[in-house]
């Protein structure tokens, strides 16, 4: 049987998205069982960056005024620094963020993707981690950030940059397997 057979993922992007953050844990998630969906406030498409210049689009499922957090076991917020500094300004997508953790459900940021723990008020008194240029920001939010492949403090989980994807997708899963979520929730 597959580990996350019955689960349900919720990937928020929007155009910018760092395209190995976003596809990677998409591709892999969805390779363990779980049911993994792109939620973004566009219909359509959305367009990834790739280093230096524009990547490829993928297939947005849903759109973020259609779903809500109950209906999901985790939400993953990639990053590139288009993406989540533009999803900060959406209040939707802030108080979706909020809905999860709140749910006691896992919340995963990557890269810049922490920036959005921040304006939800998840990182104060957090371990995290994030990009380096991000740090002094979560430090400042009240986060004590930590140079590690992957971070994890009750259900939020954090890394660095694309060569984490490995350590915090397998993290991902393990959180969403076991259910350690749910203990958020009391």
């Amino acid at each position: 049987m597959s580990q996350l057979a019955g689960k349900k993922i919720l990937i928020l992007a929007t155009h910018g998205f760092e395209q190995s953050e976003l596809e990677v844990p998409h591709a892999e998630l969805k390779k363990a069982g779980a049911t993994v969906e792109i939620v973004s406030p566009e219909a359509g498409e959305i367009k990834g960056w790739k280093h230096k210049d524009w990547g490829l689009p993928v297939k947005v499922d849903r759109r973020l005024d259609e779903v809500k957090a109950e209906d999901y076991d985790a939400i993953v917020l990639p990053g590139g620094q288009m993406n989540p500094d533009t999803l900060r300004g959406n209040d939707k997508a802030l108080a979706l963020i909020k809905d999860f953790y709140d749910g006691g459900k896992v919340v995963a940021a990557v890269c810049h993707g922490p920036w959005l723990l921040i304006d939800t008020g998840i990182a104060k008194g957090r371990k995290l981690t994030s990009w380096p240029t991000v740090r002094q920001d979560l430090v400042n939010a009240g986060a004590q950030w930590e140079d590690r492949e992957v971070v994890t403090d009750k259900g939020v989980i954090t890394s660095r940059k694309p060569d984490d994807l490995k350590a915090f997708v397998a993290k991902i899963v393990e959180e969403v397997r076991e259910g350690r979520h749910q203990r958020q929730a009391a």
